[in-house]
């Protein structure tokens, strides 16, 4: 009887590594499936607009079908194994019978043998079950292990976040090099030095992928440098707590998410403490107050999911009030005016010039006319700085990609 225990353990190993790898597979296709699905719901204009229903349709139906196939797949193994188990369990039970009858004298003491073997034998059975469900549940939840295993970015939430300045602004990045974790061998930084004085208004302009709005996200540090040093005020990012950092800046991306809340709601995020009359003045130096006010709710406006119920130029005017009354000391702005028109970029781009005086500002811009009034302008090639200077200064050197860029987009 013991003899088929070594078998049924080998057994039990090959399967399970076999079912773990089954059931990662189908976990995979499952999220492929899911995110078609969600894609299609969040671009569900863009979908109508071309037509694309049935495209959206084949594709999920073919995601489904993979999830099913592995599904079933997984599905005929775990029977095939349990099936396996219980066969060489009984198929030995029938073999000691067989061999008690003819050899045993003392039937008694043999059917005793005989009726705890089948017991031990129907537990054990039991177990590749169990263990089939085990690797079928390690190989569904791996990418997930993978995720909480991670390491995470502390927060201490004993220190709450202060609203009074804890340094004036001045900005230095040290031989900076970054690359994305998931395309490590593609360099977007390469040994960038920039510095940034308190008050100091400086552009960052240059081709998609140069690395602009990756110098935003490392300031906020959202990703840490693979080498080199970020400093404000002399002394190192590191120093600081990240939510204590994070509270002296504020951030107007160019493609504003809104919170699925109110009007007046998403505007204090920038300062869960503002008063309504705070609110409205920064709301009238974003040029946002024209249009809340036609609402019928004004402030209490719904803004829908993701902001989806105000246009893109609405949105963005609400993003720059919250960072308007935020009060940062360090203003970041990716193109903060691309979803105005040409009306309301003017009245913006006044508010925003209000904002950044005394103000250490960072201007990620591809219009250049937004940063004529820069104290410095550094143009960006493949993660360095091919060229620096003011408006003036850049326009004046020939054949200079600053010129050439000013050239096409005035042309």
């Amino acid at each position: 009887m013991l003899a088929v225990v070594p078998i049924a353990a080998i057994t039990a190993m090959i399967f399970g590594k076999f079912i773990k790898k089954l059931s990662k597979l189908t976990q995979d296709e499952t999220a492929k499936s899911n995110n078609i699905l969600e894609e299609a719901l969040v671009g569900i204009k863009s979908l109508k607009a071309y037509t694309n229903e049935f495209l959206e349709l084949k594709k999920y139906e073919i995601a489904v079908d993979n999830v099913k196939e592995l599904a079933l797949k997984t599905a005929l193994w775990r029977g095939l194994f349990v099936g396996f188990i219980l066969t060489i369990m009984l198929g030995a039970i029938v073999f000691i019978i067989w061999m008690g009858i003819e050899l045993i004298e003392d039937k008694t003491e043999f059917f005793k043998f005989i009726l705890y073997t089948v017991m031990l034998g129907t537990s054990i059975g039991s177990l590749p079950d169990q263990y089939a469900k085990i690797q079928k549940a390690i190989g569904a939840t791996e990418s997930v292990m993978e995720i909480i295993q991670h390491e995470t970015e502390y927060i201490n939430t004993s220190l709450p976040a202060p609203r009074e300045k804890i340094f004036d602004g001045n900005v230095e990045l040290n031989n900076i090099s970054f690359s994305y974790p998931s395309r490590k061998e593609i360099k977007v930084i390469n040994n960038l030095n920039l510095s940034i004085k308190a008050g100091e208004k400086l552009a960052l302009v240059g081709a998609s992928g140069s690395g602009k709005s990756t110098i935003a996200s490392l300031l906020l540090h959202f990703y840490k440098a693979d080498q080199g040093s970020i400093k404000f005020d002399g002394k190192s990012s590191e120093d600081f707590p990240v939510n204590i950092l994070r509270s002296q800046m504020a951030f107007v991306p160019q493609e504003v998410i809104l919170l699925g809340g109110t009007i007046e709601e998403n505007i204090k995020y920038g300062n869960p403490s503002a008063s309504a009359k705070e609110v409205r003045e920064a709301a009238e130096k974003a040029n946002a107050l024209s249009f809340i006010e036609e609402f019928p709710d004004k402030f209490h406006t719904i803004v829908g999911d993701r902001g989806i119920q105000l246009s893109g130029g609405q949105r963005q005017r609400i993003a720059i009030a919250r960072a308007i009354l935020k009060d940062p000391i360090i203003l970041i702005l990716d193109e903060a005016t691309s979803a105005l028109d040409s009306e309301s970029e003017l009245a913006v781009q006044d508010a925003l010039n209000k904002l950044m005086q005394n103000r250490t500002s960072l201007v990620i811009a591809h219009r250049l006319s937004t940063i004529k009034n820069a104290n410095k302008i550094i143009v960006l090639d493949k993660g360095r700085i091919a060229e620096e200077g003011t408006h003036e200064e850049l326009l004046a050197k020939e054949n200079g990609t600053y010129k050439k860029l000013n050239n096409i987009q005035f042309a």
